[in-house]
């Protein structure tokens, strides 16, 4: 394309400090450099962990900062090293990249690269630690490696997924984190079998993506649970038998689901990040053999606090 190799100025949304209204900033792009490539961005959803991170409430606060991570967008150009993409491909970034190299990628039992993992504190390139972004020749910090509150980003190779490009961006932006986490929560990691109970621990794009995981797995009876009544009528579109609301109860809701299934689910996916529900999860799988999948990522000063019992 005409631009590449060159600076691209273009608007982004940026967070000048913590919970401070974000603004619309011209910013300058650099070029993408070894192992990079540079992305427009056409689509960007807003997930709770963004927020989250804008508040920096309990976390390291990483500022002036161009938030998002779930996305879609067209490869602009790419940086040396880079052979499996090229200009015009359709893709989706990726938080918790693959080097494809590491013991963590070369395992079936892990994706958590050595090189590109989550690092939520990270606000600069690996190649050289230095941004991409600048406003007037000043660093503007990334965030996931991603930052897709930009109509173009760069990004390491091995964050980038490639997808057919006849499927909508608009849509499938969303498999770019929300989706994908919830789905695979519930296929590769609890894993439940046909005819499981399973329960649900909030119903966001996660919590929901999550439940339809449990809804293709062939669970018998699938419970979800959110302080929010409003958020049933959504989830009995993904599986939903049963909802829970734990402000209708006087009695901790681990205890209910519990009284609901005789003794317990089968598995549990805690999709909020509160540690309170962590907890609920956690305590209310059966003994033996129920499995708890906790999703949500909960604030540093956060305490998980279970009776040793529950682990034995």
């Amino acid at each position: 394309m005409a631009t590449a190799g060159k600076v691209i100025k273009c608007k982004a949304a940026v967070a000048w400090e913590a919970g401070k209204p974000l603004s619309m900033e011209e910013v300058e792009v650099a070029p993408p450099q070894a192992m990079e490539v540079r992305v427009k961005i056409l689509y960007t959803a807003l997930c709770h962990t963004d927020v989250y991170f804008w508040e920096a409430k309990g976390q390291t606060p990483v500022f002036p900062r161009i938030l998002g991570h779930e996305a879609g967008g067209i490869v602009e150009s790419v940086g040396e090293g880079v052979t499996e993409l090229v200009p015009g491909d359709h893709v989706l970034p990726v938080f918790t990249g693959e080097c494809k190299e590491c013991a963590h990628c070369m395992s079936e039992e892990s994706n958590l690269c050595d090189l590109l993992r989550i690092n939520v504190d990270r606000g600069v390139m690996i190649s050289d630690g230095q941004p991409r972004f600048t406003i007037d020749g000043k660093p503007i910090f990334h965030f996931l490696g991603t930052s897709t509150f930009s109509e173009y980003t760069v990004i390491h190779v091995g964050c980038v997924a490639k997808i057919d490009p006849e499927a909508p961006l608009d849509k499938v932006c969303l498999l770019s984190c929300g989706i994908s986490t919830g789905l695979g929560a519930t296929l590769n990691v609890a894993k439940p079998k046909k005819g499981m109970a399973v329960a649900i621990f909030g119903l966001g794009a996660v919590g929901l993506a999550a439940m339809e995981g449990a809804r293709l797995s062939g669970a018998s009876r699938i419970i979800g649970v959110d302080l929010n009544p409003a958020k049933h009528e959504q989830a009995k579109k993904f599986g939903c038998t049963d909802f829970v609301n734990p402000k209708d109860h006087t009695k901790p809701v681990q205890e209910v689901i519990v009284e609901m299934t005789d003794g317990g689910v089968d598995r549990a996916v805690e999709c909020t990040g509160n540690a309170d529900a962590m907890i609920s999860a956690f305590e209310c799988v059966h003994d033996g053999w129920g499995v708890a999948v906790l999703v949500g990522v909960a604030q540093k000063e956060a305490v998980f606090k279970t009776h040793p019992m529950n682990f034995l």
